[in-house]
């Protein structure tokens, strides 16, 4: 599974994000859970939500329908650009 995943990424989130960056990592897969930590201009900016829960998300269920949730484990306070 995890292979796969790292196969979609590197084939279509990678390249988005990097426009901005961005990086993101893929830590582990438990329950039906992506649990994903994202890098560089992704970590701490305002839009990485929307990037998280209607890009990466909404793309990780469509292709992987055992996929129910796409978990952030990224500690926005510390990045580039902290919004919370």
């Amino acid at each position: 599974m995890i292979h796969n995943l790292e196969k979609l990424f590197n084939e279509q989130v990678r390249p988005a994000l990097a426009q901005h960056g961005g990086n993101v990592e893929i830590i582990d897969v438990d329950n039906g859970k992506l649990f994903v930590r994202l890098h560089g201009g992704c970590q701490g900016c305002s839009s990485s939500k929307a990037t998280l829960k209607g890009g990466i998300e909404t793309l990780v269920k469509s292709t992987f329908p055992e996929i129910t949730e796409v978990v952030d484990l990224t500690d926005h306070a510390t990045g580039d650009n902290p919004y919370m």
